[in-house]
């Protein structure tokens, strides 16, 4: 099991790479071996097209870690913009974004719009958790706030080719004084 799973993560670290790096053309059965070193007939025994090998590295992408319940407002927001801006940063990367932009490869767009659906359902439960108990401002909307971080850091790295450290928190203090409910 075991095993399994270090041969998944191979897979996926491959895959992930080659997508950042190349865009989602780069990514075939044959170069996510080669660059992995997992035999072209081990990945085909798990994934048996190229669909299938980007859909399952995407999904992981759109499940975030869960938050600690015990999170306070303030920590929830800081836990939304850093799986947003993840997703693109250390997920599918600026080349895979492009890729979606530019619908250069139309089966990777359709999956990773998929993936954005699924994984924005996800950071918005947490924002709407904070707005049901009173530590955010009800009318807040949560697809614009998530739109809004994600657009920040694409525009933070189109400035300046980087996000500089301390560059989430200050991404923080611009959001919070508009998202917090007011005492």
């Amino acid at each position: 099991m075991a095993q399994q799973g270090r041969v998944e993560d191979g897979i996926a670290e491959s895959t992930l790479q080659l997508l950042r790096s190349g865009g989602p053309r780069a990514v075939t059965i044959e170069a996510v071996a080669a660059h992995s070193g997992i035999a072209k007939t081990t990945i085909y025994r798990r994934h048996p097209n190229r669909r299938d090998m980007l859909a399952g590295v995407l999904q992981r992408l759109a499940s975030p870690p869960p938050l600690d319940p015990q999170a306070d407002a303030p920590d929830r927001l800081r836990w939304l913009i850093t799986h947003a801006i993840g997703t693109i940063q250390d997920g599918v990367g600026l080349g895979g974004l492009a890729a979606m932009l530019t619908e250069d490869d139309p089966e990777f767009t359709t999956l990773f719009r998929k993936l954005l659906i699924e994984q924005r359902a996800a950071l918005a439960a947490v924002i709407d958790a904070s707005k049901d108990d009173g530590s955010m401002r009800k009318g807040i909307d949560t697809a614009t706030l998530i739109d809004a971080v994600v657009g920040a850091f694409i525009a933070e790295y189109a400035r300046t080719g980087t996000n500089e450290d301390g560059w989430q928190e200050r991404l923080f203090d611009m959001f919070w004084p508009t998202v917090r409910a007011t005492p």
